[in-house]
């Protein structure tokens, strides 16, 4: 690229017009995935900025455009280069335009990379019409047999009662009729959890009007409604909220502040609404739409992202609530880069670049771009309570050519390649694993609920139009993890609701969190699936459970399914370090001091009562730890650093 001289026009793709641009027409002989980037070690002190047109001149629709996505930068010690990725049909013409928009912006080089995305292009789904009646609304094991199951909610009369279909060994369902007779309509979402810890699993489901809660009874053969509560409901999720091992249960409110039911683990449920509590979801006129709840920083406790929706730009600014490891939630949105006004019902959080940590995807529901947003190390090192930032990512991933608006926008890996792919309003964005993504026309198996509804290990989806997409797999090799936590032990709930599954393949590192309530309005699998590409065996599989304990299992079976009980595989102590560990003062009154010649970079630290009760939890950012809180007793220290756990003794006086 030499002098910019030539012709521009009012119509950018990114930004305002420029006086001067070139032009270069591209036409690929093969569909590829399309990377142009100026971002080039040559180019550090150059400021560039980069349009695709498709079209001709008369009529020309912007494909992509960047500004200042680069990361090589010169003199001027920040990168202006810009880099687009977008998805090329053979044949078809497309027009790469340099503009002069800032200065400094000629003589330099630039690069067109095609790349085949293969992801997908051999996935199909078959249709099954199973007879079903009333609203199509959850994918989820309703009697603990670790099958998925089918959930409607049909209207009988003004009232709302609950069909279960359940999945039978065979791929066939049996369905059980049941009246709750609940008052409110599932018009906005549906979440799944067993909230008193009985084996059956629990609902809540509402309207503009109200939620209500249905308790299944200790055997799974009646359904009544629990409770209910004037809220105008979006969202619902079910999540051990306070950390007491009993799963609790958020509702998003539209209009007020969102409201939640803390759990005893008797089976009673609290009514709190957010801003009288820990303050999750308390904007004073609500907006909350779709919550996710997500260890994002991977500090072992339960984090929660709000996509916000509505109003002015204060009310529908999407919201990040930290939980600091002893029961309080921080909004952190603008701090680490998420506090965005876009419009959204919901989000996507996967680990979607394989690098261990939870990024992403912030799906748009009035057609503006949907956003990635990668999970990366804050540059500010000295911020040790917010070690993680988000950065948007969207121009280099192919996304933003992707323009087709949802209100629905879910993970899961469909063709067990080991890179998470995203369902967007019922398309699937394939993961080429190279942090791309590609929009498959062949695999458009519409919004529903994510579960395997034949036990082939092979995400399947209920569509909201009562039909069962069943995904046709491939060759690939997969696992499935059903987690049960020890709930009567005092520790997790029995779903393991919260948990982080971690598994290690050749392919790589892999994590889930275990959550209920995906997306915006259905309820999907609590099973945890993983694609292994062509892996023929995995190291281990890793449960980081809410309680703190850590499982471990060695050598498991592939394309199985592997049931792990909190506690029966813990993962055992590094006796070397407990032997190089010094905690002093011990007894002491406030604080811990470490003498260990470890250098515990990003540990995480956990301290235990003697019930086996996890009272704190946090990142350790020096070797002293803060114990004032805590009442007199003995506890103790267990450290994770690096996949490895270390326990010591204290005594709180």
């Amino acid at each position: 690229m030499g002098i910019i001289n030539g012709t521009t026009i009012s119509n950018t793709c990114i930004g305002q017009a420029a006086t001067n641009s070139e032009w270069f027409a591209y036409t690929p002989q093969e569909d590829y995935n399309v990377t142009i980037t100026s971002d080039l070690p040559m180019n550090g002190d150059i400021d560039t900025r980069l349009h695709v047109y498709s079209g001709t001149c008369g009529s020309l629709s912007c494909i992509a455009g960047d500004d200042d996505s680069g990361t090589y930068g010169g003199s001027n010690g920040q990168s202006y280069l810009s880099v687009v990725s977008f998805n090329a049909t053979a044949g078809q013409t497309y027009l790469i335009v340099w503009d002069n928009r800032w200065g400094n912006s000629s003589n330099f080089s630039f690069e067109i990379i095609e790349s085949t995305a293969t992801s997908g292009d051999n996935l199909t789904f078959s249709t099954i019409n199973p007879s079903t009646s009333g609203s199509r609304m959850g994918v989820v094991d309703m009697n603990g047999d670790f099958l998925d199951d089918l959930v409607t909610i049909p209207n009988s009369g003004g009232t709302y009662n609950l069909n279960i279909y359940y999945q039978q060994t065979d791929g066939s369902f049996v369905v059980g009729n049941y009246f709750p007779n609940a008052n409110r309509a599932p018009s906005w979402s549906l979440a799944a959890g067993d909230f008193d810890g009985n084996g059956y699993n629990d609902l809540v489901f509402g309207d503009s009007s109200g939620c209500n809660v249905i308790k299944a009874n200790n055997d799974g053969t009646a359904y009544t409604t629990f409770m209910n509560n004037s809220v105008f409901t979006q969202r619902t999720n079910f999540a051990d909220i306070n950390n007491d091992g009993h799963l609790d249960i958020f509702v998003c409110h539209d209009v007020a502040p969102s409201i939640y039911y803390l759990s005893d683990g008797g089976g009673n449920l609290t009514f709190y609404q957010s801003v009288a509590n820990v303050g999750l979801g308390g904007y004073p006129s609500g907006g909350n739409y779709g919550s996710v709840w997500i260890d994002y920083d991977n500090d072992r406790d339960i984090d929660m992202f709000m996509a916000k929706c509505g109003g002015s730009p204060e009310r529908r600014t999407n919201q990040m609530y930290r939980h600091d490891g002893s029961g309080n939630y921080i909004e952190i949105a603008s701090v680490i880069g998420l506090n965005d006004p876009i419009q959204t019902w919901s989000s996507a959080w996967a680990d979607y670049n394989n690098d261990g940590y939870m990024d992403c995807f912030i799906g748009t529901s009035d057609g503006s771009p949907h956003k990635m947003m990668l999970n990366i190390p804050n540059p500010n090192t000295s911020d040790t309570e917010n070690p993680r930032v988000f950065s948007d990512v969207t121009n280099t991933t192919g996304l933003s050519t992707f323009t087709s608006s949802s209100v629905e926008h879910a993970p899961g890996d469909f063709d067990n390649d080991g890179w998470v792919d995203i369902l967007s309003g019922g398309t699937i964005l394939f993961n080429n694993g190279d942090m791309t993504f590609t929009a498959s026309p062949a695999a458009l198996p519409g919004a529903g609920g994510i579960g395997d509804l034949n036990n082939d290990g092979f995400l399947d989806v209920f569509n909201g139009g009562g039909s069962i997409r069943i995904n046709n797999g491939n060759d690939n090799n997969w696992i499935k993890i059903i987690t049960i936590g020890d709930e009567t032990g005092g520790y997790s709930n029995l779903n393991g609701i919260g948990a982080r599954v971690e598994i290690s393949s050749a392919l790589g590192t892999q994590i889930r969190d275990v959550r209920s309530g995906e997306g915006f309005e259905f309820m999907s699998t609590l099973n945890t699936h993983f694609g292994i590409g062509q892996d023929t065996e995995i190291d281990y599989i890793r449960i980081y459970w809410p309680s703190g304990i850590v499982d471990q299992l060695d050598d498991p079976t592939i394309n199985s399914a592997n049931t792990i009980v909190e506690g029966t595989h813990i993962l055992s102590s590094d006796s070397a370090f407990v032997n190089d560990l010094i905690l002093y003062p011990n007894p002491t009154t406030s604080v811990l001091n470490l003498n260990t010649s470890q250098y515990l970079d990003n540990a995480i630290y956990s301290v235990f009562d003697l019930n086996g009760r996890r009272v704190l939890n946090a990142r350790l950012d020096s070797k002293t730890i803060d114990v004032s809180s805590l009442s007199a007793g003995s506890y103790v220290l267990r450290i994770m650093d690096n996949g490895s756990v270390k326990n010591q003794k204290f005594i709180k006086q």
